[in-house]
């Protein structure tokens, strides 16, 4: 039995690591972020980081160490209920709900909005969400290949693009960062604040969906062990955290020096298109049109394949994995055509109620060697985490629903009673607590036994 992976298998499980995970909001959210948050960009693009990177490559090695077959199998030991609810919600999410639908408006916000003008932008979305939708089934509906379409070809061509880019940037910058204050939140809290932000990637939640594919295709090269396909998986990890965290902390930089030539900018999109106007002109337009465009594809490749392959599993009596796939797909299409920032304002929400969720089993398949999947801590932690995330849900509620006097409320007693609310983690006292009860819980079941 093969123990580990040459260096050639590393560097392509690595590519498609990234490539899965580098799409839509990827590039939009780090440039905004260094635009808002001026001369402190450093301290929020290491909390970008810590989210936005840290946490989807842990997702992926927790899933490895707790020997895990998919999202389901890790959140099984609170119950097969909370699983599947769970399960259901988060890859919805990141599915056709909104981060499928988000990777089609991003390409064509940043993509093709340039070159349409604003009469025809509803037409010009269809038309363009119909092509992106169609192509994308096209490669779903054949998961075996999605090493070689996004990991050899996809990823390679998308960081040959967007280096050309990049490397203007440092080459010639458009200002300097020192002379820019921060904004809104970024002036009390920057990191915090950027901690919030790799929220929007998605990339946390997305990693315990990719999970699979990543641990998939690292068995397919002969490592069966879990214990090797953890390792090898760590191996592979760091060559996309790497590439990451380098193109984050670049784009960040880009976002905070534009605003010395450029201004400020509603979206990351639009900063991106302005950015590739003011290096290459016209022929940045449709750089970056191309530039967008492979990495939103590459990404919506992945999540349809992913979703459906775990709906499809979760629900074998059903349907099969290719109507999942055609479902999601369309579905994905007509969310799309909702617009850019409907998705964006509507996900907020989903994501903080999500967010903590997801830390907290992550945290607790890493100690799975340790705790044993243990259900009396799992369960402890994971209640006391639903109960403390409803008031983060409320605080990011759109205003409409947010002036609700239950929701008012239930907000004003999280930012008295809950520690670290304010700064939009107040969950992770709770959490502890919970993940204590639960210890002793086991150690006194122990005892007795």
């Amino acid at each position: 039995m093969k123990e580990r992976l040459n260096y050639k298998q590393n560097i392509l499980i690595g590519s498609l690591l990234f490539g899965l995970f580098f799409g839509a909001g990827n590039l939009i959210f780090p440039v905004k972020m260094g635009q808002a948050a001026g001369n402190n960009m450093p301290l929020a693009t290491i909390g970008f980081l810590i989210t936005g990177v840290g946490l989807p490559v842990l997702g992926i090695i927790a899933s490895a160490l707790s020997e895990s077959e998919s999202l389901y199998d890790m959140g099984r030991p609170v119950s097969s209920l909370y699983s599947i609810v769970f399960t259901c919600l988060l890859y919805l999410t990141i599915g056709p709900l909104f981060a499928i639908p988000r990777t089609a408006t991003v390409a064509f916000e940043v993509g093709m909005h340039p070159f349409i003008g604003e009469e025809n932008l509803k037409l010009g979305l269809f038309i363009f969400s119909f092509i992106f939708f169609a192509l994308t089934l096209y490669f779903s509906l054949r998961p075996g290949r999605i090493l070689d379409w996004v990991g050899r070809y996809l990823t390679p061509v998308f960081l040959v693009l967007l280096s050309i880019l990049l490397i203007a940037t440092f080459v010639k910058p458009m200002g300097q960062i020192s002379p820019y204050p921060p904004q809104g939140d970024y002036i009390a809290k920057p990191l915090f604040t950027g901690l919030l932000d790799g929220y929007n990637t998605m990339d946390a939640l997305a990693s315990l969906a990719f999970a699979i594919i990543i641990i998939s295709n690292i068995k397919k090269f002969g490592i069966k062990d879990s214990r090797s396909v953890a390792i090898e998986t760590c191996k592979s990890g760091l060559v996309g955290v790497i590439g990451m965290a380098v193109i984050y902390a670049s784009l960040a930089y880009m976002g905070a020096t534009s605003l010395g030539s450029l201004g400020s900018a509603e979206n990351g999109g639009i900063i991106l298109s302005m950015v590739s106007n003011h290096y290459f002109g016209s022929v940045g337009k449709v750089l970056l049109a191309a530039i967008v465009g492979i990495a939103c594809l590459k990404t919506s490749i992945g999540l349809i394949t992913s979703c459906s392959e775990m709906f499809s599993t979760m629900f074998p009596k059903t349907i099969s994995y290719k109507k999942y796939a055609v479902v999601f797909t369309i579905f994905s299409f007509i969310i799309a055509n909702f617009g850019l920032n409907n998705i964006i304002q509507l996900s907020i929400p989903v994501l903080m109620f999500l967010y903590p969720l997801a830390i907290t089993l992550i945290v607790l398949s890493l100690l799975a060697p340790f705790i044993h999947k243990q259900r009396d801590i799992y369960k402890w932690t994971t209640g006391f985490t639903i109960v403390a995330a409803i008031p983060d849900f409320c605080k990011a509620l759109p205003e409409a629903m947010g002036g609700n006097m239950v929701v008012k409320q239930i907000v004003k007693f999280a930012h008295l009673y809950l520690p670290g609310f304010d700064y939009g983690f107040g969950w992770i006292v709770p959490a502890f607590c919970g993940f204590l009860i639960g210890l002793i819980i086991w150690g006194v079941r122990a005892k007795k036994a």
